[in-house]
């Protein structure tokens, strides 16, 4: 079938990337086993690095980004899904170098989709989008080593973010104290109101000193960030304690000494969550859809339509979104 349909188009010119809302048509697309309409998706740092040209990211142009979409089945070769199955896909190689969840329209293999969980709508999902599923992979890790609400309490990097924000719902769904660190001095209230009993301020938090570590204080960590951050969060961690290091916003670098891991029994724990198996998966998406749903998960988001995300776009490079930005493919 060839359909045509709008999408979010990224351009290479010799005067820079261009982005504009555009017609294409489905035999554009690869020849997947499924053809999924998109209903919604959602903006994450990595898409915004994708659609300002990044080859780190995205090694061809012109391109659709977009690693997070939700909606019906309108074409399958597999015997896993038929037309009209409500799914969802994030991570692999959608909005990288397969086109995204910028379009109306993806293909993609069937070994990347996940059934729409029961108690998630398509909206719901996109809340989540991979931000929620890298802030569920997390929890997992933390749990899987040790982590349990009685150790103390756990401290969330970055808190104002996709991912931030939603660790902090999900960790206080789930029994945990939180203490959030961001930058942002004016989301004391906000960050309050969907979980953390404490906000520390970024600069008040970091250790500039040369101890390899600090009291510890925090039986686990999300880090969204890196740098002088994930410095400090891994000297400050109480015995047997593990950071889930998932994000680099402030840097890719860090230092550390062998101290912590060999005087604290700690753990740094890599969250890849593009890559994550499906049996891990499906589990994940089965807590994110059940126990650890948050009550008020529309709190934290915003919606706007394809030709709204340019601004987006632009204010999530320079860590100006709070929450999460959802976007309606058919507004």
């Amino acid at each position: 079938m060839n359909i045509s349909y709008k999408a979010l188009y990224v351009t290479e010119t010799p005067d820079g990337f261009h982005r504009s809302v555009t017609s294409l048509n489905t035999d554009q697309l690869p020849q997947n086993d499924v053809l999924i309409k998109v209903h919604f998706s959602s903006l994450n740092y990595k898409d915004a690095l994708s659609a300002t040209g990044n080859k780190g990211v995205t090694r061809k142009y012109p391109f659709t980004p977009g690693i997070d979409a939700a909606g019906v089945v309108a074409g399958s070769k597999s015997d896993l899904f038929k037309p009209g199955d409500n799914v969802l896909v994030t991570g692999y190689d959608l909005g990288m170098n397969t086109p995204g969840g910028f379009g109306q329209y993806i293909s993609v293999p069937a070994k990347w989709v996940v059934p729409l969980p029961g108690n998630l709508s398509l909206t719901e999902s996109m809340i989540f989008g991979t931000a929620g599923f890298t802030a569920g992979l997390s929890l997992h890790r933390l749990e899987t080593n040790g982590l349990s609400p009685e150790k103390g309490s756990v401290l969330v990097t970055g808190a104002t973010g996709g991912v931030g924000s939603l660790a902090v719902m999900l960790l206080k769904k789930a029994g945990y104290k939180i203490v959030a660190v961001t930058r942002k001095d004016d989301k004391t209230g906000y960050l309050k109101s969907i979980g953390a009993e404490e906000v520390i301020s970024t600069d008040e938090f970091i250790d500039d000193s040369s101890k390899p570590m600090i009291k510890g204080s925090f039986a686990g960590v999300v880090d969204t960030v890196g740098g002088k951050t994930l410095e400090t969060a891994l000297k400050s961690l109480s015995p047997w304690g593990s950071v889930a290091a998932c994000g680099l916003t402030l840097s890719p670098a860090f230092s550390t000494t062998v101290y912590p891991f060999i005087i604290r029994g700690n753990n740094l724990l890599g969250i890849n969550s593009a890559e994550t198996p499906m049996e891990v998966r499906l589990e994940i998406w089965k807590r994110l859809s059940g126990g650890l749903k948050p009550d008020n998960l529309n709190a934290i988001a915003a919606v706007c339509g394809l030709n709204e995300l340019n601004n987006y776009i632009d204010a999530i490079l320079k860590g100006g979104i709070t929450g999460r930005i959802v976007v309606d493919l058919n507004r």
